[in-house]
């Protein structure tokens, strides 16, 4: 097994993306193509590289404010489109990055094309809840969609749950603005009509119950879905910068609190975006992982770890085979 890791892509790179690499290094089995400009790469390697690495050559980067197609037509020596490339022709089995999000789905589309049956890819966001975690598609990857696209994100949402995620018997609900039927706008309602043909469609859920129900997966457009992740994110460190802002600056002073930093550890592991890496792409013919942009070493090691499970799952041939027009 082969990834190909942008180590230029990122608001940290490649710094964070290197040290990434080597924390997860140790853990995999699959041999990481770095690719990028190899002056830098080497420096943050620290003299020392292991032997599961491989650096592979790009000039350009692509940065945040390039648009899409502009970067992919005009940065041809881009770290992200020779990893891009890499996998379509072969040469590796799956893409990681931190980069230009827009650019990398687009990218990974064009490239790879769709699997059959899918004509919109998806981004599943893990996401953590009072029960353990739950995947939110799209969270960014299809904005403007039909309602029936909503069930191809489900299918793919389905094979990811069973596969990554240990759920045998996943369900599926729609994020709308009440849990009856006829709730929500039109988009929503006409969404409800088509996931309600099958069994594993459990409903309407609330924004509010998403963080407190047991949840397998949550399907809504990419508009929606991104403004919920980043709200979630956004509210999730307000929370833990509240919390420390009541601690005192003396250190006599912080003896009392001592008891409540043991008992927020766990509950900051779990609202931490680095404990899952990466968020895969999916409904391209390819394992593609996208990161957050700001992504810190630990991220960087989650997402090639989640990346080579994917490759390791077979998830491209399971998304495949779940979908109604394969028989399955």
């Amino acid at each position: 097994m082969k990834i190909a890791l942008d180590a230029m892509g990122g608001d940290h790179a490649p710094e964070a993306i290197v040290h990434g690499f080597l924390e997860a290094a140790p853990f995999l089995k699959s041999k990481v193509l770095l690719v990028g400009q190899p002056e830098l790469i080497k420096k943050y390697l620290g003299g020392s590289m292991p032997s599961n690495c491989e650096i592979v050559p790009a000039s350009e980067v692509v940065t945040m404010d390039d648009k899409p197609v502009d970067a992919l037509r005009k940065k041809k020596d881009s770290s992200m489109v020779i990893a891009i490339d890499m996998v379509k022709r072969g040469e590796a089995d799956a893409f990681v990055s931190a980069g230009n999000t827009g650019t990398a789905s687009a990218g990974t589309l064009l490239s790879w094309r769709q699997i059959p049956g899918i004509r919109r890819p998806a981004i599943a966001a893990v996401l953590p809840n009072k029960m353990g975690r739950f995947i939110l598609l799209d969270a960014g990857a299809s904005p403007d969609v039909d309602p029936a696209n909503l069930v191809e994100f489900a299918f793919m949402g389905l094979a990811y749950a069973k596969n990554l995620m240990d759920r045998p018997n996943p369900k599926v609900h729609l994020l709308n603005i009440g849990e009856e039927p006829g709730k929500g706008n039109a988009f929503a309602k006409e969404a409800y009509e088509h996931l309600s043909k099958y069994s594993w469609f459990a409903g309407n859920i609330e924004g509010k119950d998403i963080f407190r129900q047991s949840v397998d997966i949550v399907v809504c457009d990419a508009f929606v879905g991104n403004i919920v992740l980043k709200t979630s994110e956004g509210v999730a460190e307000y929370i833990m910068d509240a919390i420390r802002e009541q601690v005192p600056g003396n250190v006599l002073f912080q003896i009392p609190f001592l008891p409540m930093k043991f008992a927020m550890r766990p509950l900051k592991k779990q609202l931490d975006y680095a404990e899952y890496g990466g968020s895969p792409l999916l409904g391209v013919n390819g394992v593609c992982f996208i990161c957050h942009g700001r992504s810190n070493p630990k991220a960087i090691k989650n997402a090639l770890l989640q990346a080579e499970a994917a490759i390791a799952s077979g998830l491209v041939e399971q998304i495949r085979k779940s979908l109604p027009m394969s028989g399955a």
